[in-house]
């Protein structure tokens, strides 16, 4: 390896980025069950989700619950998450958004966004993401299928005092059409970034896919 690798690898491998698992919400177009707690491949969802963090390079990885706090925490037993309260989440999604900005390290230069619903993102998703933004440490970092934009986000610190002014349950789209020029997208080659788990319907596709080892 040549000196200019040399530093362009230090550089990468020096960036501080956290994880914030968003796992508060309701869970309302499910009827009674609470989705982060249902099981996928044997394990509940959001642990899978915990996990995928948890096997990236971002570090600290922190969850933010609220809504059935205490199986959520139950859940993610034994595992080296930071859980973080959030007494608003029935305001919508940007409370807990808030809450796990918040609860970041003074150090840490970004913050990847995961939605706990979300078992198909892999840690080498989040991998891919986590080397565009040392590469690239101003841009918001999107991934994309077939055009379209999906999750988790990599928020740069700069945009930190824009997301602590969200309100509701719009979440941070708003922001990321304002600031588009600053939008790095990376297309994974999977639907991965678009499947969330809102109904029973979806909960049955991903349970599918998870059995027959399709993550991709």
């Amino acid at each position: 390896m040549q000196a200019g690798e040399e530093n362009r690898s230090a550089s990468r491998a020096a960036v501080r980025v956290a994880a914030v698992v968003l796992a508060a919400g309701r869970s309302t177009r499910m009827g009674a069950q609470n989705k982060l707690l249902a099981e996928i491949g044997g394990k509940p969802m959001v642990r899978c989700v915990a996990e995928s963090a948890l096997g990236s390079k971002a570090r600290p990885v922190l969850v933010v619950t609220g809504h059935h706090a205490g199986d959520v925490a139950a859940a993610l037993s034994g595992l080296g998450v930071i859980l973080v309260a959030n007494p608003d989440y029935a305001t919508g999604l940007a409370s807990s958004l808030k809450a796990g900005i918040r609860a970041l390290p003074a150090e840490c230069e970004g913050a990847l966004v995961l939605l706990g619903d979300m078992p198909r993102i892999t840690s080498e998703h989040l991998g891919t993401l986590v080397d565009a933004f040392a590469a690239a440490r101003d841009a918001i970092v999107v991934p994309v299928h077939e055009g379209r934009q999906g999750n988790p986000v990599l928020w740069p610190r700069r945009y930190f005092p824009e997301l602590l002014q969200l309100e509701g349950d719009a979440g941070a789209k708003r922001l990321i059409a304002t600031h588009w020029k600053r939008v790095l997208e990376l297309d994974f080659g999977s639907e991965a970034p678009l499947v969330d788990v809102d109904t029973p319907e979806a909960l049955r596709n991903v349970r599918g896919v998870a059995n027959k080892r399709q993550w991709w």
